[in-house]
């Protein structure tokens, strides 16, 4: 792919879309141990991370968080073996998509006029 061309792969699974965002705050959750500051790196409110993380957690048949409250010694949260899996087979996913749609990608692009980056 030229630089600049991006694809998106996102799944629903009835009710449950699961896609790049979701995946990314899952990652910023296993990489801090805390809900809140997963929502600050992308620039959400805790409610907004909170309530995906909810969603993601009642469509599944295990949670993807466990979390503790904050308090004397604060609060946190951790992955479960589900959350992990959920972006491992994600991950894997987009892989196999780049790599079977590559060719068609670049025959695409060689349709397209040359077209200056937007930044």
């Amino acid at each position: 792919m030229k630089p600049g061309t991006n694809t998106l792969l996102r799944f629903y699974f009835g009710g449950l879309k699961l896609g790049p965002g979701k995946v990314q705050l899952l990652e910023h959750i296993r990489d801090t141990g805390s809900i809140s500051a997963a929502g600050r790196a992308m620039e959400m409110s805790y409610k907004r991370a909170w309530m995906l993380v909810e969603e993601m957690n009642s469509a599944l048949k295990t949670p993807v968080v466990d979390s503790t409250r904050g308090g004397a010694k604060g609060g946190g949260a951790q992955l479960t073996a589900t959350g992990l899996a959920i972006i491992a087979q994600y991950r894997a996913a987009e892989a196999a998509s780049a790599q079977a749609t590559a060719p068609h990608i670049a025959a695409l692009q060689s349709l397209l006029r040359d077209i200056p980056e937007q930044k």
